[in-house]
């Protein structure tokens, strides 16, 4: 196990998984190259930025259909993140096998088409099961893959330790527990680890079952949503709160029809941006400065 020098450990964001270094002879790391990507949250009490992770070329969204349900919310979230964090997002859907028409899969794939979202859909369980809706599967997403450094986000639950062990092609001996009976998967990865699967690396992290926006700033928050911030240019008045009442918003009519499958798509995304916003906005901006 290689050891650091000591200024390198006092530095604010310390040396994380996903760092690229330089050692002596002797293994001990004497220098950090420069990161092309971090994964952080910025802190407010401490007024730092907290780094968990860098270097990443794709941020892997993982969903399951079922057991835990999916969770649009949950994901966008993930993708405004990845919008922050300069990082290409791609979207799997897991446990096809378990796919009942529990939610409308075209819509969500098309939704994330419109993002520019590459979207896979899988069963790290039972492989034979995949495929049923769109082209990309697991050959398809290990090709994606291949020379690239992804970091693995989702749920508790949401069978990112089987799906890692079926793109590594071999069996990754990964803390993992079954979901229990109210649909919550066990968190039991409590790190951050870097695996290198031959022709390119993955990260897991820990599954969580919530993902503040607390450190968020609303003043910062549309450019997180880029496909809404374009559309937002058309509004009639800078200071548009978005709303149906608010006068030659480009969200509603006669700009867009919101009953029009265009409309459901664009209004599923204003749903998220609301929601978020009344979150951060619970807490004044001076307070996260």
């Amino acid at each position: 196990m290689a050891t650091a020098l000591g200024n390198l450990l006092k530095r604010d964001n310390n040396i994380v998984v996903g760092d690229i270094v330089l050692l002596d002879e002797e293994g001990v790391i004497t220098e950090v190259e420069k990161r092309s990507s971090e994964i952080f949250r910025f802190l407010p009490r401490t007024q730092k930025k907290k780094i968990t992770a860098a270097n990443c070329d794709l941020l892997i969204i993982l969903n399951s259909v079922s057991k835990p349900d999916f969770k649009r919310g949950f994901s966008d979230r993930f993708l405004l993140r990845a919008s922050q964090w300069g990082i290409k997002p791609v979207m799997i859907f897991n446990k096809m096998d378990q796919f009942t028409d529990q939610f409308d899969f075209k819509f969500e794939v098309d939704r994330l088409k419109d993002l520019g979202v590459e979207c896979f859909e899988i069963s790290a369980k039972f492989p034979e099961t995949e495929k049923r809706f769109i082209e990309n599967g697991t050959a398809e997403l290990q090709e994606f893959v291949k020379g690239r450094t992804a970091i693995f986000l989702g749920q508790s639950g949401v069978g990112k330790s089987k799906t890692i062990s079926l793109l590594a092609g071999m069996d990754i001996e990964l803390k993992t527990q079954e979901v229990g009976k109210a649909g919550k998967g066990s968190h039991t990865t409590t790190w951050s680890e870097i695996i290198d699967c031959g022709d390119f690396s993955l990260i897991d992290s820990p599954g969580i079952r919530s993902f503040s926006l607390e450190d968020l700033i609303e003043d910062d928050l549309l450019e997180l949503f880029p496909d809404l911030e374009e559309r937002a240019v058309n509004c009639k008045f800078s200071d548009c709160k978005h709303t149906q009442k608010t006068k030659g918003c480009a969200f509603f009519k006669p700009h867009l029809d919101p009953d029009s499958y265009e409309g459901r798509l664009v209004h599923s995304r204003l749903e998220s941006y609301s929601r978020v916003h009344e979150e951060i906005t619970e807490n004044p901006a001076w307070s996260k400065k």
